[in-house]
């Protein structure tokens, strides 16, 4: 009889996700979207809604085989809400650097670019190999990429916690902390075409590599010339993630370096220890470093970050601090705050943060189940902790932008770490609380903690930004305007400039020699704009002004008209020096006369 409820539950789970994908499917975007969770069916998010608390609830409390289905469920269900724009038929989702993704995938196509002349061309190449052999459109192929390097997160992680722990209740809890999410937090990494955040889920994979390098014997299988399987395995992985993002890539080289520093310390202090008895990391971590350094060193790209990160060591106005002090002005302005923002952003990673923390200390006192190679696995990732929170502080003081993409990576090891430490935590419960009470605690606990964190998985007007949802009507837009525009005249944007829409028709690197601001900022003047002064809203100069729904949206909606308002942007109709050459209900383009000079 339990084996029937079981099977029905779980089959009730499944069919929740198929009928929220049929649901969504079905209800393609009418136009710019402002929200991506309001403007989704109800009926998709009680399904998604049916089948999470199913899969929290046989992954905490079955086994064996209703275990495995209800984390494939679980599983299934993260990656259909993360699949949403596709599901929904989005033209393309991401602006900014999403944009000039797209870019270097139309240079491919075109031959303008060769893989190996970009950084890091792998989602890229991925999107190419989709346009060309799929047939699907270039936007969608690279929204189909972000899903398939997003799948390995999700399988990865509980396996390394099965792997350090041998036990599945911390692969089910390790399951349940990867659908959250946590590498995500929308200041630096963000849920769409972007390499940087693409390749924090491809780092489990790198990081089970090196875990199965440590722990089986290689001498039991050899390559030719006596190489171990199990190191190719690591230094394939690395080669994936340089050409993902290299960022991540150096990240687990100082990850494998702080191994072999454990190790190093290790032997010079115990004789007989599990660690003692690991094959050294030094080698691969030389390996892959020397790697970087080949690959990074010839790329102009990266010279100029670099050189961007020293500046900002040394410059006053550049850092962490300025940035936080400019967003709390503009929230304080909203009637936000940044303790809200905080609340909906990193209350759930800073909780999750938290006790894997006490987790990491109960397991050095010896008051943890671990088994003297799980503990040793344990020292391993919160050690390596130690370097990696140190170049933490070196992006914090230098580029904010990289302090907050490294806290994503650090939260690919705290997503492990936390999985582990929630099934101790709540197994040490069953003792004062009984089995089924401690179980029932663990799940209202992780439903709280996975709403607060898929409601922020892509931006909307709850954290202050509107969903990046890219209409066709507006690329159509730009597009027509690119192919018949005056090669002298400039562009301004309604608080947006057009470069990136640049980059997405004529191809990053096959446009960049095209101008469209001329170094004058893409953006009209907002006192000039608001006064009314739309010929001198732009430096005085004859301009072609661009606004789409996207931009409304940002701008008078979810900004509440904190820059612009909508009466200077009605009040252009009337002005003699505008006229409006384009309109399709989700992008305006106007040509504004300038001062006479």
């Amino acid at each position: 009889m339990r084996r029937t409820l079981l099977n029905l539950v779980l089959a009730a789970g499944f069919l929740g996700v198929a009928v929220a994908i049929a649901v969504a499917r079905r209800s393609p975007p009418s136009g710019y979207e402002t929200s991506i969770y309001t403007a989704t069916p109800t009926i998709t998010w009680v399904g998604f809604g049916l089948a999470l608390a199913i899969a929290i609830g046989l992954t905490i409390g079955a086994r064996d085989w209703y275990q495995g289905g209800a984390i494939a469920l679980g599983g299934l269900t993260v990656t259909s809400i993360v699949s949403l724009p596709v599901i929904r038929n989005y033209h393309f989702q991401g602006k900014g650097d999403a944009l000039t993704h797209l870019g270097w995938v139309r240079d491919f196509v075109q031959g303008t670019m060769q893989p190996n002349e970009l950084f890091y061309p792998g989602l890229h190449s991925i999107a190419s190999v989709l346009h060309l052999a799929g047939g699907v459109s270039m936007q969608r192929a690279l929204l189909i990429a972000v899903i398939i390097l997003f799948i390995p997160f999700l399988v990865f992680v509980p396996l390394i916690a099965r792997d350090i722990t041998g036990t599945n209740a911390a692969a089910g809890f390790a399951a349940i902390a990867s659908w959250m999410v946590l590498p995500i937090n929308n200041v630096a990494t963000h849920m769409g075409p972007h390499t940087n955040s693409n390749a924090l889920f491809v780092v489990p994979v790198a990081l089970f590599a090196i875990l199965t390098f440590m722990s089986r014997r290689s001498d039991l299988e050899r390559l030719p010339f006596g190489i171990s399987p199990f190191t190719v395995g690591v230094l394939v992985t690395g080669i994936g993630l340089l050409l993902i993002h290299p960022q991540q890539m150096i990240n687990v080289v100082v990850l494998l370096g702080a191994f072999a520093g454990v190790q190093w310390l290790a032997r010079r202090r115990y004789d007989d220890h599990p660690i003692v008895h690991h094959p050294s990391m030094f080698t691969p971590a030389v390996l892959l470093g020397g790697l970087f350094i080949v690959w990074a060193a010839a790329n102009e790209r990266f010279r100029t970050a670099f050189s961007g990160l020293i500046y900002g060591l040394f410059a006053q106005d550049i850092g962490t601090g300025t940035t936080v002090d400019q967003r709390e002005g503009s929230l304080a302005e909203l009637g936000g705050s940044l303790i809200e923002l905080f609340v909906l952003l990193f209350l759930v990673a800073a909780v999750i943060g938290t006790i894997a923390g006490l987790f990491v200390l109960a397991t050095w006192l010896g008051r943890t189940r671990l088994d003297p190679d799980g503990r040793s696995y344990v020292t391993y990732l919160a050690l390596a902790l130690v370097p990696l929170g140190g170049m933490f502080l070196v992006y914090f003081f230098g580029t904010p932008t990289m302090a907050f993409r490294q806290v994503g990576f650090i939260y690919v090891l705290l997503t492990i770490l936390g999985g582990i430490a929630l099934a101790h935590l709540f197994g040490w419960l069953t003792g004062p609380l009984t089995t089924p009470g401690a179980n029932a605690l663990a799940a209202v606990f992780v439903s709280a903690c996975l709403v607060l964190t898929l409601m922020t998985l892509f931006t909307s007007p709850i954290i202050y930004q509107p969903t990046q949802h890219v209409t066709e009507q507006q690329q159509f837009g730009f597009d027509t305007t690119f192919e018949h525009r005056l090669d002298d005249q400039r562009f301004a944007g309604f608080g947006y400039g057009v470069n990136r829409y640049g980059d997405a028709y004529h191809g990053t690197e096959a446009g960049r020699e095209i101008n469209y601001d001329a170094g004058a900022g893409g953006q009209v003047l907002v006192d000039e704009f608001e006064s009314g002064n739309y010929s001198g809203a732009y430096h005085g100069l004859d301009y072609y002004f661009t606004v789409t729904a996207y931009d409304e949206a940002r701008e008078l909606e979810v900004y509440d008209e904190l820059h612009h308002s909508e009466a200077a942007l009605a009040e252009l109709e009337n002005d003699p020096a505008a006229n409006r050459l384009i309109s399709n209900g989700e992008f305006r383009l106007y040509t504004v006369e300038g001062l006479p000079s």
